[in-house]
């Protein structure tokens, strides 16, 4: 039985095709790049996910029949190209191959809808208007190719440290934190909303016995911000651990951040050099300032900052132009936070919470969290919320919740360090923010 790529089958991809494959013959398949007819000699450039391959056909080497379906090729065609392998100073590998059979497996319509060579640039939203092409582009590839090892190496690293992986809900009955910034669907014949954080869950799990766990998924955020840092959508890498405190799980985060600097460093070179980024492995332990002393650093600069506001975009640009790489903000007030978090024993008015900074870009958030019933009830009421809302949360710290503390690192953020984006746009395949809901 026949497939529809008949006999058709790849042998190597473009980075597999070197010296060593000399007078060897490979089958390769992708998009055509680049073409120049020269007349008595045609250059091909092929383009597949790892790189380029240069198919060189001399008219004096190649069938007449090779040659006119060589000219008939299109830019962004997909195609077959089957030839033998040989040396070329000028060509992508030092190789180039001289074609003995070629098949267009799919024609592209023309004229292109933005130009993937980047010879003619493109604005943000005509790139992401036809994302696919844009993503043909090496220098966009890199970018998606680094935030999937960063995955990788996260997930690594939870399971190397005994953590097990969950997922919780997407589609929740109330807030996670109050407040009005939620997307409300219709779920039968109720309301529902889009999960802002796996928070709740998390700290359930914690009531579970399974002691530590992790997540990687989407959150949802109803917020009318138009910034380069903002998403509606997001991906959040959330971690929580039983028996543990603020400055265990910051010790954790650290390690987890130091390790993707590390694999990133060593296992996306190539990436990184295509992006033109020079990424630093960050020396350990990171740089703590506690919010008092961020207070004055900011307002040592010119920039009004009352103690117990959060940081404003000026306030965190101040900061972040005396910090160099990643820093954590200590010591935060409780007024600001969200009801879950413990305050401390001895100064209450200040809270075991903690952000995680690169420059003026805030990475993560962290705390301990109450696990004490009545104190839990006690902040759901001081923040104006109504603790029936929060039964089924409410319930699992009747029965025994150990002391617990976690963070959640925004993934897309993260992978704007490691790549040097300006525009977190720039590292989500398909971005939602107030103006884009497709493609």
């Amino acid at each position: 039985m026949q497939g529809l790529l008949n006999e058709l089958r790849r042998t190597h991809f473009s980075k597999n095709v070197d010296i060593n494959l000399k007078d060897q013959e490979v089958l390769i398949m992708g998009w055509v790049h680049e073409i120049r007819d020269l007349g008595g000699i045609i250059f091909i450039l092929i383009r597949d996910k790892d790189g380029m391959l240069q198919v060189t056909a001399p008219s004096k080497e190649v069938t007449p029949e090779v040659l006119e379906a060589l000219r008939s090729f299109r830019k962004e065609s997909v195609v077959a190209v089957k030839g033998k392998v040989q040396e070329s100073g000028r060509a992508p590998n030092g190789v180039e191959i001289i074609p003995s059979e070629v098949t267009i497996l799919n024609p592209a319509n023309q004229p292109l809808p933005m130009d993937p060579t980047e010879k003619v640039r493109a604005e943000i939203d005509t790139r992401l208007d036809s994302r696919f092409m844009d993503l043909r582009k090496q220098n966009v590839s890199s970018i998606f190719k680094i935030k999937s090892q960063m995955l990788h190496t996260v997930r690594n690293f939870f399971y190397e440290n005994d953590f097990t992986e969950i997922n919780t809900p997407k589609l929740v009955a109330s807030a996670t934190e109050g407040g009005t910034e939620l997307f409300p669907i219709t779920y039968f014949e109720k309301e529902a909303f889009l999960g802002q954080s796996p928070q709740l869950y998390k700290q359930i799990m914690m009531s579970s016995g399974m002691d530590r766990v992790f997540e990687i998924a989407q959150i949802f955020r109803a917020e009318e911000h138009d910034t380069l840092r903002h998403l509606n959508e997001a991906i959040s890498i959330d971690m929580e651990a039983s028996f543990l405190d603020d400055v265990d799980v910051m010790k954790i985060l650290e390690d987890m951040i130091h390790k993707v600097l590390e694999d990133i460093s060593t296992k996306c070179s190539k990436e990184l050099e295509i992006l033109e980024h020079d990424l630093k492995v960050q020396k350990t332990p990171f740089p703590v300032v506690k919010y008092d002393d961020a207070v004055d650093i900011v307002n040592s600069r010119d920039v009004e900052m009352e103690w117990g506001e959060d940081l404003s975009r000026a306030a965190e640009k101040a900061l972040g132009e005396s910090m160099e790489g990643f820093y954590f903000l200590t010591d935060w007030p409780s007024e600001i936070k969200p009801f879950y978090v413990m305050p401390n024993k001895d100064n209450p008015i200040n809270s075991h919470a903690f952000d995680l900074m690169y420059k003026d870009l805030e990475i993560s958030s962290g705390a301990t969290r109450i696990h004490q019933y009545d104190l839990l009830v006690e902040k759901i009421s001081e923040k104006g919320l109504n603790p029936d809302a929060f039964g089924s949360y409410l319930k699992a710290f009747e029965y025994g919740m150990p002391p617990h503390a976690g963070w959640g690192v925004g993934a897309d953020r993260l992978t704007m360090v490691l790549t040097g984006s300006n525009n977190i746009r720039e590292t989500v395949l398909f971005p939602r923010d107030r103006h884009r809901l497709t493609p």
